[in-house]
């Protein structure tokens, strides 16, 4: 399979699984709606799979066209700010980068991106912070700040990233101990133990199919630590509201290495806590460095991959 000849099939593999339409597709590349149905049935005879199913409405990826895809998607991003380099020639990015990122935004998230970023930036040393605190960029010496919440007033730049949303979380052993919670009317009535953090306000907001829920669920364990927050549930100390992102992280782990004694379980799935909005905090309101640009471009790209099961 010659890799050169690939290149260009892929790109245009892209270019369609994002506009879902031949047509749209061909607009955006200037070619004829022909050529890249020519192309796509190339692909597929290359790598001997279906990768596009046509309806009425355009065109779906199938299975392999979605796993094709999830490996191709930087593809793109890559060529473009390559030939930009070439064309801008422009001083390579050096020295020491610093960024805060909020508890367990790092895995998946953030080492996958600065992974890529120092491929393509391969002079910058990276410096990783991890606090659930808001930091001030210029108090703490930060070239970027990754803030999850309500944003504080600020002079700097905050661009989202994107949303996630709290769900129920417990053990498997708490349940065990504590009887199974199949309603809020179990959860109150049950004298299980609620574990409560600042962030909260004194109050759960709670959402049913998108309409606010008016329920006491009053907190007998109190951290103003996510990290704690997490191990006191790992523990089986009690229920609490977590990121979704975390909980399906602690599932799948379970899963993967069958132990559940320090796995997650979900309760109370048609019930969802308030969403979390994830901005990129940097001083650059315009002429941003390359490094920073993309390093957003990178953050975004990986939350969206993986959030994308969870949304």
């Amino acid at each position: 399979m010659n890799s050169v000849k690939l290149a260009p099939l892929l790109l245009i593999f892209v270019e369609v699984a994002k506009q879902k339409s031949f047509t749209k597709a061909s607009k955006k590349l200037g070619l004829s709606k022909s050529a890249v149905s020519q192309q796509i049935k190339r692909l597929e005879h290359e790598v001997k799979m279906q990768l596009l199913a046509r309806n009425t409405r355009g065109v779906v990826l199938t299975s392999n066209g979605e796993a094709l895809l999830n490996r191709s998607e930087l593809l793109t991003d890559q060529i473009y700010h390559l030939m930009q380099d070439i064309q801008q020639v422009k001083t390579q990015p050096s020295g020491r980068f610093k960024v805060s990122v909020p508890p367990f935004f790092e895995q998946n998230i953030v080492v996958p991106a600065l992974k890529q970023l120092l491929i393509e930036f391969p002079l910058i040393e990276p410096e990783i912070i991890a606090t659930d605190r808001w930091c001030d960029l210029i108090e703490h010496h930060l070239d970027v700040a990754i803030f999850g919440g309500d944003m504080r007033d600020s002079e700097y730049k905050a661009q989202s990233i994107g949303r996630i949303y709290d769900v129920f979380a417990v053990s498997p052993n708490y349940l065990k101990q504590h009887g199974s919670i199949e309603s809020l009317q179990d959860l109150v009535e049950g004298n299980h133990k609620i574990i409560a953090t600042p962030w909260q306000n004194g109050r759960m907001d709670l959402f049913e199919n998108g309409k606010a829920i008016q329920a006491k669920l009053p907190h007998t364990l109190f951290t103003n630590s996510l990290i704690t927050l997490v191990d006191m549930v790992e523990q089986d100390m009690g229920v609490a509201l977590l990121p979704q992102s975390i909980v399906k992280q602690k599932v799948s782990s379970g899963q993967l290495t069958h132990v559940f004694k320090h796995s997650f379980v979900q309760i109370l799935p048609s019930i969802k806590g308030r969403d979390w909005h994830f901005y990129f905090i940097h001083r650059y309101h315009s002429n941003k460095p390359q490094h920073i640009v993309r390093f957003y471009e990178l953050l975004s790209f990986y939350f969206t991959a993986e959030n994308r099961n969870t949304m």
